[in-house]
C-alpha cells in the first residue's frame, strides 16, 4: 500500500478504477460499511463466500488490574466483531 494515503482512500480508488468515478466508488463503499454495521447490531453473522465471515461475540465482563497502580478493576461486558478470514482469500494473501 501506497504511504501517503489513507488505506479507505486506497480502497475508494480502487473501486473506482474497476466501477466508475470516485464518487460512486465512495458511496458504494459507506453504503457496504452501512449495512454491514447494521447487521452486526442486528446480532447477525455475515459471511462472504471465500473471503470471511464478520460475527458478534460477547465478552464476559472480568476484573483486571490497574497496571500503574495494582488496583483491582471491574472491566464490564460487552460486544466485539471478529472477522474470520475465508479460504480463498488466505490462499491470495499467501501466495
Amino acid at each position: 500500500m501506497s504511504e501517503t494515503k489513507a488505506p479507505r482512500d486506497e480502497l475508494i480508488n480502487k473501486i473506482a478504477d474497476l466501477k466508475g468515478s470516485t464518487k460512486e466508488a465512495k458511496e458504494y463503499l459507506t453504503a457496504i460499511q452501512d449495512s454491514i454495521t447494521a447487521l452486526l447490531k442486528e446480532g447477525k453473522k455475515i459471511s462472504l463466500m471465500g473471503w470471511g465471515t464478520f460475527e458478534v461475540q460477547d465478552r464476559k465482563a472480568t476484573t483486571g488490574r490497574n497496571p500503574r497502580t495494582g488496583e483491582i478493576i471491574n472491566i464490564p461486558a460487552s460486544k466485539r466483531v471478529v472477522f474470520k478470514v475465508g479460504s480463498k482469500l488466505k490462499e491470495a494473501v499467501n501466495g
